[in-house]
């Protein structure tokens, strides 16, 4: 019986590797948002010597959103993979300084704040161009804002709570802490 229940928690334990495949779809997925991305670009800057100011602004913020998407995907692709996967070796990468830092509650936040700043420069890019939309339109991209809002707020006081009923040994050093 221990013999079955050893090859279980391996069958288990290797099934993380399945994920890999998702994160590799992933990078995929950013590839083809650069193209986007620098098709954008290329229509953006053909057409700004005719651009008013309010074009401008709409295609700045076009493409700063496109970047908080393809932020959005490096960090759910690094911080998944090193959460849920396996480590990535240390030698020969340039490793961003959050990498080791964002555990699954510091992933979920940094989602909902990427979601919520993409909502909202889609809401500001709504404003901008406001002749274009109706009333109805206006309402329910304010109204999913709103929601994520919620959401995001939701999450934060969840995190403080579980936060502060954790032990003392799982919780992190605060700086002032480490200072003394």
């Amino acid at each position: 019986m221990r013999r079955i229940e050893l090859l279980l928690e391996f069958v288990l334990f290797q099934s993380r590797w399945l994920l890999a495949p998702f994160y590799i779809g992933l990078v995929i997925s950013l590839l083809l948002l650069f193209v986007h991305f620098f098709i954008e670009l290329v229509s953006f800057v053909g057409h700004i010597h005719v651009a008013s100011e309010s074009d401008v602004i709409l295609g700045v913020l076009g493409l700063v959103d496109l970047v908080l998407v393809g932020n959005l995907i490096v960090i759910v692709i690094f911080s998944g993979y090193e959460n849920f996967v396996s480590r990535f070796e240390e030698v020969g990468h340039d490793r961003p300084d959050w990498m080791t830092k964002v555990d699954y509650a510091g992933l979920k936040q940094k989602l909902i704040s990427s979601i919520v700043a993409i909502s909202a420069i889609q809401l500001l890019k709504a404003f901008m161009n406001i002749a274009s939309y109706d009333e109805k339109k206006l309402f329910w991209l304010a109204v999913i804002h709103v929601v994520f809002l919620g959401s995001m707020l939701v999450a934060a006081i969840s995190d403080r709570l579980t936060d502060k009923l954790k032990p003392a040994e799982e919780k992190p050093v605060s700086r002032r802490a480490a200072k003394s």
